[in-house]
Protein backbone atom coordinates (compact mmCIF):
# COMPACT_ATOMS: atom_id res chain seq x y z
CA UNK A 1 0.00 0.00 0.00
CA UNK A 2 1.41 3.45 -0.37
CA UNK A 3 0.16 6.79 0.17
CA UNK A 4 0.84 10.14 -1.06
CA UNK A 5 0.41 12.96 2.13
CA UNK A 6 -0.09 16.42 1.54
CA UNK A 7 -0.43 18.67 4.43
CA UNK A 8 -3.19 20.71 3.10
CA UNK A 9 -5.18 24.15 4.11
CA UNK A 10 -7.85 23.24 1.91
CA UNK A 11 -8.74 20.41 -0.51
CA UNK A 12 -11.98 19.39 -2.37
CA UNK A 13 -12.76 16.46 -4.69
CA UNK A 14 -15.60 17.09 -7.02
CA UNK A 15 -17.66 14.11 -9.32
CA UNK A 16 -19.03 15.57 -12.35
CA UNK A 17 -19.03 19.36 -10.79
CA UNK A 18 -20.31 18.33 -7.47
CA UNK A 19 -18.57 18.05 -4.23
CA UNK A 20 -18.40 14.71 -2.92
CA UNK A 21 -15.47 15.47 -0.37
CA UNK A 22 -14.16 18.57 1.03
CA UNK A 23 -11.79 19.60 3.89
CA UNK A 24 -10.25 22.67 5.46
CA UNK A 25 -6.82 22.79 7.13
CA UNK A 26 -5.55 18.96 7.78
CA UNK A 27 -4.31 16.16 5.21
CA UNK A 28 -5.09 14.95 1.68
CA UNK A 29 -3.88 11.35 1.14
CA UNK A 30 -3.93 9.46 -2.18
CA UNK A 31 -4.54 6.25 -1.75
CA UNK A 32 -2.87 3.38 -3.92
CA UNK A 33 -3.31 -0.38 -3.14
CA UNK A 34 -1.56 -3.86 -4.85
CA UNK A 35 -2.37 -7.37 -5.10
CA UNK A 36 -0.73 -8.42 -1.54
CA UNK A 37 -2.17 -5.90 0.67
CA UNK A 38 -4.35 -6.70 4.26
CA UNK A 39 -4.97 -5.35 7.16
CA UNK A 40 -1.77 -5.16 8.43
CA UNK A 41 -0.35 -2.56 5.57
CA UNK A 42 -4.59 -0.80 6.27
CA UNK A 43 -3.16 0.06 9.75
CA UNK A 44 0.33 1.10 9.26
CA UNK A 45 -0.75 3.55 6.21
CA UNK A 46 -3.58 4.64 8.77
CA UNK A 47 -1.54 5.19 11.72
CA UNK A 48 1.17 6.89 10.21
CA UNK A 49 -1.20 9.35 8.89
CA UNK A 50 -3.23 9.93 12.00
CA UNK A 51 0.72 10.45 13.99
CA UNK A 52 2.85 11.75 11.05
CA UNK A 53 3.59 15.12 12.94
CA UNK A 54 3.93 17.65 10.41
CA UNK A 55 1.26 19.92 10.85
CA UNK A 56 2.12 23.43 11.95
CA UNK A 57 3.86 22.98 15.91
CA UNK A 58 5.12 19.83 14.65
CA UNK A 59 1.61 18.11 15.54
CA UNK A 60 -0.21 15.37 14.05
CA UNK A 61 -3.74 15.23 12.73
CA UNK A 62 -4.65 13.64 16.28
CA UNK A 63 -3.17 16.14 18.25
CA UNK A 64 -4.75 18.94 16.49
CA UNK A 65 -8.18 17.34 15.55
CA UNK A 66 -7.51 17.98 11.84
CA UNK A 67 -8.92 16.56 8.94
CA UNK A 68 -8.26 14.09 6.71
CA UNK A 69 -9.14 13.61 3.06
CA UNK A 70 -8.61 10.24 1.54
CA UNK A 71 -9.11 9.78 -2.81
CA UNK A 72 -8.36 6.20 -4.23
CA UNK A 73 -5.60 6.49 -6.46
CA UNK A 74 -4.73 3.54 -8.32
CA UNK A 75 -1.82 5.79 -10.56
CA UNK A 76 0.24 5.31 -7.59
CA UNK A 77 1.45 2.22 -8.96
CA UNK A 78 2.02 2.94 -12.52
CA UNK A 79 5.47 0.96 -13.74
CA UNK A 80 7.28 3.72 -15.98
CA UNK A 81 10.29 1.71 -16.37
CA UNK A 82 10.08 0.78 -19.55
CA UNK A 83 8.80 3.02 -22.54
CA UNK A 84 6.54 6.29 -22.01
CA UNK A 85 3.37 4.00 -21.50
CA UNK A 86 2.82 3.36 -17.95
CA UNK A 87 1.54 0.16 -16.61
CA UNK A 88 -0.72 -0.61 -14.19
CA UNK A 89 -0.11 -4.46 -13.08
CA UNK A 90 1.05 -3.70 -9.55
CA UNK A 91 -2.30 -2.05 -9.17
CA UNK A 92 -5.25 -4.06 -6.96
CA UNK A 93 -8.48 -4.18 -8.87
CA UNK A 94 -11.44 -2.38 -8.04
CA UNK A 95 -12.82 -5.31 -6.24
CA UNK A 96 -9.64 -5.53 -3.90
CA UNK A 97 -8.70 -1.94 -3.69
CA UNK A 98 -11.98 -0.17 -2.87
CA UNK A 99 -12.53 -2.85 0.80
CA UNK A 100 -8.71 -1.55 1.36
CA UNK A 101 -9.11 2.08 0.84
CA UNK A 102 -12.62 1.99 2.58
CA UNK A 103 -10.62 0.58 5.56
CA UNK A 104 -8.31 3.11 5.77
CA UNK A 105 -10.93 5.59 6.02
CA UNK A 106 -12.51 3.48 8.54
CA UNK A 107 -8.97 3.00 10.50
CA UNK A 108 -8.65 6.93 10.44
CA UNK A 109 -11.55 7.32 11.98
CA UNK A 110 -12.00 5.30 14.43
CA UNK A 111 -8.73 7.03 15.60
CA UNK A 112 -11.70 9.90 16.10
CA UNK A 113 -10.62 11.73 12.89
CA UNK A 114 -12.99 13.75 11.01
CA UNK A 115 -12.54 11.84 6.80
CA UNK A 116 -13.60 13.34 4.09
CA UNK A 117 -13.83 11.15 0.52
CA UNK A 118 -13.57 11.20 -2.80
CA UNK A 119 -15.50 8.51 -4.91
CA UNK A 120 -13.80 5.41 -5.84
CA UNK A 121 -13.59 4.97 -9.53
CA UNK A 122 -15.01 8.32 -10.88
CA UNK A 123 -13.10 10.51 -12.83
CA UNK A 124 -12.56 12.99 -9.77
CA UNK A 125 -11.03 16.56 -9.95
CA UNK A 126 -8.98 17.13 -6.71
CA UNK A 127 -8.14 20.97 -5.74
CA UNK A 128 -5.81 21.27 -3.17
CA UNK A 129 -4.11 24.15 -1.12
CA UNK A 130 -0.69 22.66 -0.21
CA UNK A 131 0.63 24.01 2.94
CA UNK A 132 4.47 24.44 3.19
CA UNK A 133 4.23 22.62 0.48
CA UNK A 134 4.68 19.27 2.84
CA UNK A 135 4.23 15.63 0.63
CA UNK A 136 5.43 12.76 1.75
CA UNK A 137 5.26 9.37 0.49
CA UNK A 138 4.27 6.45 2.83
CA UNK A 139 4.96 2.77 1.90
CA UNK A 140 3.84 -0.09 3.69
Amino acid sequence: MRAVVQRVTSAAVRVDGDVVGEIGAGLLVLVGATHEDGPAQVELIARKVAELRILRGETSVVDAGAAVLVVSQFTLYADTRKGRRPTWNAAAPGPVAEPLVDAVVEALRARGLPVATGRFGADMAVELVNDGPVTILLEA
